[in-house]
């Protein structure tokens, strides 16, 4: 797992543009891939992996075990909503808010391209735990 810091997720989201079509789509993507996380449907979730991701990890077993170890906040989320999102070209970045299942909260930075076939697929994930607000 990766952790940045609060300054580079906001260059990351830095000029906010959000075009629907593409971001519904994106989201659409990602619930659907947490879904088939969470129900360990390895051959739907592996469906929603980018070309590079699955030349990456060439079964789909082998990448939800990678999922369950380095990823499992996504793999289990208590629950998740999705934060803001940026469309650049034919890639969009989109900000997952998730509560893990041990209770911590996480952002997970999803980037999704447009392939040969006119779909979108996750590229990539970044994960970074959400420091604890101060106590009332």
């Amino acid at each position: 797992m990766v952790r940045i810091t609060a300054i580079a997720l906001c260059l990351i989201f830095a000029g906010h543009v959000q075009a629907d079509e593409p971001v519904d789509t994106a989201q659409s993507v990602i619930r659907a891939q947490i879904k088939a996380f969470t129900e360990d449907d390895a051959e739907a979730a592996y469906s929603f992996a980018s070309p590079e991701i699955q030349a990456k990890f060439p079964d789909k077993r082998l990448f939800l075990d990678m999922v369950k170890r380095s990823y499992q906040h996504l793999y289990r989320p208590s629950r998740f909503a999705f934060g803001r999102a940026k469309v650049v070209g034919d890639e969009v970045v989109q900000e997952v808010l998730i509560s893990g299942s041990d209770g911590k909260d996480w952002t997970a930075i999803y980037s999704l391209i447009r392939d040969a076939d006119n779909i979108y697929r996750v590229s990539g994930v970044m994960m970074v735990q959400t420091a604890p607000g101060p106590e009332l």
